[in-house]
C-alpha cells in the first residue's frame, strides 16, 4: 500500500466521519448496530493470513437501496436509482489492502436537480458503513443525466464533498434521507 495515498484519503475520510458524527448528535439519529456475529468481519483472518469474507455488490446494494429519495416517498431501490448490476466491488478481503466500491446511479429524469444530493447521500451512507480502507466512487450512469460530467465531478471531488458535509442544512436533508436505512 502506498502510505501517502492511504494517508490523504484517511485524513479526508476522518474529517468527513467527524462532521457526520456531529450531524448525528445534532439530529439524534439512531445508531446503526450489527449482530455480534457480524462485528469486525474485516479483522477476521486466520493464522495463515487468509482474507476475511470480502464485501460483495449485494451487501453494498443492501446498504444503499433503502435510502429515501429527497423528493418522493420511495427509496432509491424502489425508484431504480440504484441497481445491483450497477455496483462494482473490488475487495480481496484483506484489512491492510485498499478496496474500491463503484456505484452508478440512474436519476429518474435526465434533468434531475437532486442527482448530486442523492449521490452525496449514498457516499455518506457508505462512508459510515464501510471500513476506511474502501475508496468510494459514485457516477451518474452514462447517458442518464444531461449534466453527467458536472455531477460526476462534484460527487468525486474530495474538497467539494468535505464542503458539502459542513453545510448543516444539507446534512439535515441527508440525515432525513438516511433515516429509512436498516
Amino acid at each position: 500500500i502506498c502510505a501517502c495515498l492511504v494517508g490523504s484519503e484517511m485524513c479526508i475520510r476522518d474529517r468527513n466521519v467527524e462532521l457526520l458524527t456531529k450531524l448525528l448528535q445534532l439530529n439524534q439519529a439512531p445508531e446503526l448496530t450489527t449482530d455480534e456475529s457480524d462485528e469486525d468481519t474485516d479483522d477476521m483472518a486466520d493464522e495463515l493470513g487468509a482474507p476475511a469474507d470480502p464485501i460483495d455488490p449485494q451487501e453494498i446494494y443492501d446498504l444503499i437501496a433503502h435510502i429515501s429519495d429527497p423528493e418522493h416517498p420511495l427509496t432509491l431501490g424502489q425508484l431504480a436509482v440504484v441497481n445491483l448490476k450497477d455496483i462494482e466491488v473490488h475487495d480481496e478481503g484483506y484489512k491492510d489492502r485498499m478496496a474500491e466500491v463503484i456505484v452508478k446511479i440512474t436519476p429518474t429524469i435526465t434533468h434531475c436537480s437532486l442527482a448530486t444530493l442523492i449521490g452525496l447521500g449514498i457516499r455518506v451512507r457508505l462512508e459510515r458503513a464501510l471500513p476506511a480502507r474502501f475508496r468510494i466512487t459514485i457516477f451518474v450512469k452514462e447517458g442518464s443525466h444531461q449534466s453527467e460530467n458536472q455531477v460526476n465531478k462534484q460527487l468525486n471531488d474530495k474538497e467539494r464533498v468535505a464542503a458539502a458535509c459542513e453545510n448543516d442544512q444539507l446534512l439535515g436533508v441527508i440525515s432525513k434521507m438516511l433515516s429509512t436505512c436498516k
